[in-house]
C-alpha cells in the first residue's frame, strides 16, 4: 500500500511539475529582473547615485540585454522542468531553471560573464561590419580606378589606331601619287618614242 501511495504522490508531483513548467516569457522576465538587480548593484558599487544619467545608462543596458535575450535565449524543455541557455564563446551556458511555476536564475558571476560576452560580441560584430564596410569601400575605389585606367587605355588605343590610320592613309596617298607620276612618265616616254 505504501508503494502505491508513494507512486501516486510521485505521479501527482510529476503532473504538477509538467503543468507548472514556466514558459520562455517567464524566464525572460526573471532574467530581466536579475539583470536589473545586477545593474543596480553595480551602479551602487561604483558610487553612481540615482540621477537621470545613471537611470538612462541602466535603461540602455537593460534594453541591450533584453534584445540579446530575445535573440540568443534558448529554452530547453525537459518535461518536468526547463532551463534557458545562451551561446557564449562557442559554449552553451545555462542561465535559469524553471519548475513549479518559478524561475530560478543562477549566480551573478555568470550573469556578469554573459553581459561581458554579449558586449564583446556586439563590439566584434561592429568591428566586423566596419571592416566589411571599409573593404567594400576599398573594393569600390579599386574598381573605379580600374575602370578609369581601362578607359584611359581604350582612349590611348583609339588615338594610336587613329594615328596608324592617318599614316596608312598618307602612305596610300603617297603611293597613289607615285603611281600616277609613274603612269604620267610612262605615257610621256611612250609619246616620245612614237
Amino acid at each position: 500500500m505504501k508503494k502505491y501511495l508513494i507512486g501516486a504522490i510521485l505521479l501527482v508531483v510529476a503532473i504538477a511539475m509538467i503543468k507548472t513548467v514556466p514558459d520562455k516569457k517567464a524566464h525572460k522576465k526573471a532574467m530581466m529582473e536579475a539583470v536589473k538587480e545586477y545593474v543596480d548593484e553595480e551602479a551602487q558599487e561604483k558610487g553612481l547615485g540615482d540621477n537621470v544619467l545613471t537611470d538612462l545608462g541602466k535603461g540602455i543596458v537593460n534594453k541591450t540585454i533584453e534584445v540579446a535575450l530575445n535573440s540568443k535565449l534558448e529554452v530547453n524543455n525537459y518535461l518536468l522542468f526547463n532551463t534557458t541557455s545562451v551561446e557564449m564563446d562557442d559554449e552553451s551556458k545555462t542561465l535559469s531553471l524553471g519548475m513549479f511555476g518559478h524561475v530560478f536564475t543562477f549566480d551573478k558571476e555568470m550573469l556578469r560573464d554573459a553581459l561581458e560576452a554579449s558586449a564583446k560580441e556586439k563590439a566584434e560584430k561592429k568591428s566586423e561590419r566596419k571592416a566589411a564596410k571599409e573593404a567594400a569601400k576599398e573594393a569600390k575605389r579599386l574598381e573605379k580606378q580600374k575602370r578609369k585606367e581601362e578607359k584611359k587605355r581604350e582612349k590611348e588605343a583609339r588615338k594610336e589606331q587613329k594615328r596608324r590610320d592617318k599614316e596608312a592613309n598618307k602612305a596610300a596617298k603617297k603611293f597613289v601619287k607615285s603611281v600616277k607620276k609613274n603612269i604620267k612618265e610612262a605615257k610621256k616616254q611612250a609619246k616620245e618614242k612614237e
